[in-house]
């Protein structure tokens, strides 16, 4: 679920809408709501913070059926509205993974594949997204398809990024010793693993970008990591990365496609109505979260946190990411690799940590300096 993001930052006053309730605002470019029709967020909230708060005060806070060239969809700007969406039942949502990391492999089994490839991200003096890149593809193809599955066969990712595009019809076809053939079935098997590890480099940087610029938090996971190498247990280094989750989610936009009627604050909407949640907005929300945009790891380690309806950087209820696990243990095992051997420093962006962090930050220009602790 990546694509890049617009922000749409002028709306016109709207009409009066539905029952006198909520109110349509015509956007004054019409590029966001195609993206929201293929259920893709962006790498960028679709709406600035600014936008969305000034349609909140404009509103109450009631929801605001937003209209475009490619149809409507109602955004949700209050806190109020976060746990009926989050129970709803996602329309034609895939079913959540069984516990663990999706069936493909143990977690031990997991780990181990990640200290083994981590091994070429710390292999230079420099750490950039292609780096990373690389070696967490490495990483999925040996997690879906085996040990041997690691070299020689990027071809094969390339097939399966073709093979989501226009379908499995001619896969199905082909004879299972074709390259075509196994690709067929490395999609069956491995997409949910797979579309779990596509925001891991990204979130993997940003991730040691922040603790980069806050050396102790730094000094404090890399300990925890030379300290539990052999039981996998950080719950330290886990809290960062969730805590990076929060400031610079994945998809910082989720999308309901309504099955029945539903209501919001008195408005009723027909089945089928979009509805989007800037889960970046209500993460980052000073109203409502404290030290919103500041790092604070520690906000992970309360009790319930992983409940906070506020803070969803896998969101919650039947529409939870099914590969939430895993993702969230690749990408911890990944930081915990990095840190046992070298400390980070960043060479770009340099981020000031007392200050407010920056509301995105683009992985294609993260660039790391590695050096020997």
């Amino acid at each position: 679920m990546t694509g890049p993001g617009t922000t749409q930052s002028a709306v016109s006053r709207g009409q009066q809408a539905r029952a006198g309730r909520t109110r349509s605002v015509r956007l004054a470019a019409a590029r966001a709501l195609p993206l929201f029709a293929r259920g893709s967020g962006g790498t960028r909230p679709a709406f600035s913070a600014d936008t969305l708060r000034a349609l909140r005060a404009r509103h109450g806070g009631a929801p605001v059926l937003v209209r475009g060239l490619s149809g409507a969809v109602l955004v949700l700007l209050d806190r109020q509205e976060l746990r009926q969406f989050y129970d709803a039942e996602p329309g034609g949502a895939p079913p959540p993974s069984p516990p663990g990391t999706g069936g493909a492999r143990s977690c031990g089994a997991v780990r181990g594949i990640i200290a083994e490839e981590a091994r070429y991200l710390t292999a230079a003096a420099t750490l950039d997204l292609a780096r990373a890149r690389r070696t967490v593809a490495r990483a999925a193809r040996r997690i879906v398809l085996g040990d041997g599955a690691a070299a020689g066969e990027e071809q094969l990712t390339g097939l399966l990024g073709r093979l989501r595009r226009r379908g499995r019809e001619r896969a199905g076809a082909a004879e299972g010793h074709t390259l075509l053939g196994r690709a067929g079935a490395y999609a069956d098997r491995g997409d949910q693993v797979l579309r779990a590890m596509d925001s891991i480099p990204a979130t993997l940087l940003r991730t040691l970008l922040l603790l980069a610029a806050h050396p102790a938090e730094q000094d404090a996971a890399a300990a925890e990591a030379a300290g539990h190498e052999a039981r996998g247990e950080l719950p330290r280094l886990r809290a960062c990365v969730r805590e990076c989750l929060r400031l610079y989610p994945a998809v910082p936009d989720l999308i309901r496609i309504t099955c029945a009627e539903t209501e919001w604050r008195g408005v009723r909407h027909p089945p089928g109505t979009t509805v989007l949640l800037p889960a970046h907005f209500h993460q980052r929300d000073p109203e409502h979260v404290p030290a919103a945009h500041v790092f604070v790891p520690g906000r992970w380690k309360t009790p319930g946190a992983d409940e906070d309806i506020r803070m969803a950087p896998f969101g919650h209820g039947p529409g939870r990411c099914p590969g939430d696990r895993l993702g969230l243990l690749v990408t911890t095992a990944l930081c915990a690799e990095v840190l046992r051997r070298r400390r980070i420093t960043a060479t770009r962006p340099v981020l000031d940590p007392p200050g407010p962090l920056p509301p995105a930050l683009d992985p294609r220009g993260i660039r790391l300096t590695l050096t020997r602790r």
